[in-house]
């Protein structure tokens, strides 16, 4: 029998915090876990696909938005994240373009201004506090370089 198949690793997923018209695109699951609650646009990583591509894939196939990846978040992984078992989730901050539209396992998807999050599915919230923090500080450096190439 060969090592490898010997191997339990955690499941790998992506996590798309968008943002889009003033706020942020958040679906409403379709699908167990969670189903009915909202939750980041996002999903598992193919065999042989990028999770940057696989990020871009499920915000497409979710929200009908094309995404611009600005940076990574973070990497999630604590075992008890998902109640199906141990899944690791790479998740992104991004640009929305397009015209939002609920797709696959999403029975709707839905812009949210920050001061009005309901509450979320996972680890979500916490996802989205590290990525407001993440544009935070991409926002201060853009103001920082165009503030010296001023002077």
């Amino acid at each position: 029998m060969n090592e490898r198949n010997k191997i339990v690793t955690p499941l790998l997923a992506v996590d798309a915090v968008i943002l889009f018209a003033g706020g942020i695109v958040l679906i409403k699951r379709d699908n167990p876990p969670f189903a009915g609650s909202y939750a980041l646009p996002g999903g598992f990583v193919e065999v042989g696909e990028t999770v940057e591509a696989a990020a871009a894939r499920e915000a497409l196939e979710e929200t009908d938005l094309v995404i611009e990846l600005q940076g990574l978040v973070g990497i999630y992984s604590n075992p008890t994240r998902d109640p199906r078992g141990h899944v690791v989730s790479v998740a992104f901050l991004a640009r929305g373009s397009g015209v939002l539209l609920a797709g696959s396992d999403a029975r709707y998807a839905k812009v949210f201004l920050l001061e009005s999050l309901p509450p979320l599915a996972f680890d979500h919230d916490e996802i989205i506090r590290d990525a407001l923090s993440l544009a935070k500080a991409k926002l201060k450096k853009k103001l920082v370089s165009v503030t010296e190439q001023s002077n």
